[in-house]
């Protein structure tokens, strides 16, 4: 056993993958060793609440807003303590001045002690694999999107080279078997997240809360003055539109020793020349890929929004989306602003990536597929008024949202 150890560090010393597996092993055993000591905490506290965004990387999403109405409503839910979660802390310390809140570390020993303590979890992406919810605690998974793209067992051949088909199967079995509630804006989400989820053979169909996305509150109690803000804050100029464009992440772009890439299929060059006049351009990455950019040469008319943690007051600055397979359109549309698809690999990620639930029908818009065809579809939103297709779209995805979500959904939370 010795011999194959020092061998196979002497082969690490050699291969930046192999060291990096190892550290991530050895990293992973002093994990788990913090939960099974914070474990062995016999008693819950009846009033402790965990939110987590993102797996610490934000404040933002579903979490964020149950969080502010638990905060708002001092009545109802002034005696929970409220644990957030964070990868850097001490860029949100400022939540600790709201009445019982605290900030702490992601995979700290406190962040551990919280967690076997706590009758609650709030988060909307999966938690750490040592976490093990013990008996009595509630997880609530808020979810983070609507699914456009296959997810989970509904995806015949994954192509992420870091993470098997089967294994991802194991990931979404083992994620749902903790699962107390599953938030869902619509009866669409709620059969394809039973389906990539096979909670029907969990016997776990019937843990969603569906009365829609906490998230999407603020997109209906917005002002102008809020949106005029916003765009200020963002230096927006008054006399140009606001493109926001938001290109999702593909599984296939992944390189061994290099980590994600991304190839967006634009010529911001070309695009600047076509639009600069009467528009500014929004860019927000995928967070796994929003290092890859820079847009110093551009910072006429990009503005790189990759790091601003709200997207809502993105959709309220912004006068148009581009996206692609991304699952913001479903809340973009919320607003009824002109929405462009522009899918330039639709063939390969269609037939080679993930395949879709929905037909292109069912979509807001028709796809594009061409550079000139984007620009032109851009040029050609004036006075944008929704059509048939548009408002069908929003009444099959958007019907149970509304202002008050939040408050609705913590009744069934916390007053079953």
């Amino acid at each position: 056993m010795r011999k194959l150890k020092k061998a196979i560090l002497k082969v690490a010393d050699h291969c930046k993958l192999l060291r990096k597996m190892i550290v991530a092993g050895i990293l992973e055993k002093r994990k788990l060793k913090f939960w099974k000591r914070s474990h062995k905490v016999k008693c819950l506290d009846e009033k402790l609440v965990m939110f987590e965004a993102f797996g610490g990387r934000s404040y933002a999403g579903n979490p964020k807003a149950l969080y502010l109405a638990m905060v708002k409503n001092k009545e109802e839910y002034g005696r929970y303590g409220l644990v957030w979660c964070f990868r850097q802390p001490e860029k949100y310390l400022d939540l600790q001045q709201n009445d019982n809140t605290r900030v702490v570390k992601y995979r700290s020993k406190e962040y551990y002690d919280c967690y076997a303590r706590a009758k609650y979890f709030i988060t909307n992406y999966r938690l750490p694999q040592e976490i093990k919810k013990r008996e009595g605690q509630v997880y609530v998974q808020c979810w983070h999107g609507v699914p456009l793209k296959r997810l989970g067992y509904d995806i015949a051949d994954y192509k992420d080279r870091t993470v098997s088909t089967r294994s991802l199967r194991h990931q979404y079995t083992k994620a749902a078997k903790d699962y107390t509630y599953l938030i869902s804006p619509s009866r669409y989400c709620t059969e394809k997240l039973t389906s990539a989820y096979h909670l029907k053979e969990l016997n776990k169909q019937d843990i969603f809360i569906e009365k829609g996305y906490p998230r999407n509150d603020s997109l209906y109690r917005y002002t102008e003055a809020d949106r005029e803000a916003i765009r200020e804050a963002l230096h927006i100029p008054k006399e140009k539109q606001a493109i926001l464009y938001c290109p999702t992440y593909r599984e296939n772009q992944y390189m061994i020793g290099v980590g994600n890439t991304i190839r967006l299929g634009l010529d911001f060059s070309r695009l600047r020349e076509q639009l600069k006049e009467d528009y500014i351009l929004l860019f927000r990455a995928h967070y796994l890929i929003k290092s890859k950019f820079d847009f110093e040469e551009f910072k006429d008319f990009i503005i790189d929004v990759s790091d601003y943690e709200d997207i809502n007051e993105l959709y309220m600055a912004s006068d148009l989306l581009v996206t692609d397979y991304s699952s913001i359109m479903f809340d973009y549309a919320i607003l009824e602003k002109p929405i462009v698809l522009y899918m330039y690999d639709l063939e390969e990620y269609k037939t080679n990536l993930r395949d879709f639930y929905l037909e292109f029908e069912e979509l807001p818009t028709a796809p594009v597929t061409k550079e000139d065809d984007l620009i032109q579809a851009i040029k050609e939103i004036k006075e944008f008024q929704m059509d048939d297709r548009y408002q069908q779209f929003n009444e099959t995805h958007n019907r149970l949202n509304g202002p008050n979500t939040s408050e609705i959904i913590l009744k069934e939370i916390f007053h079953q």
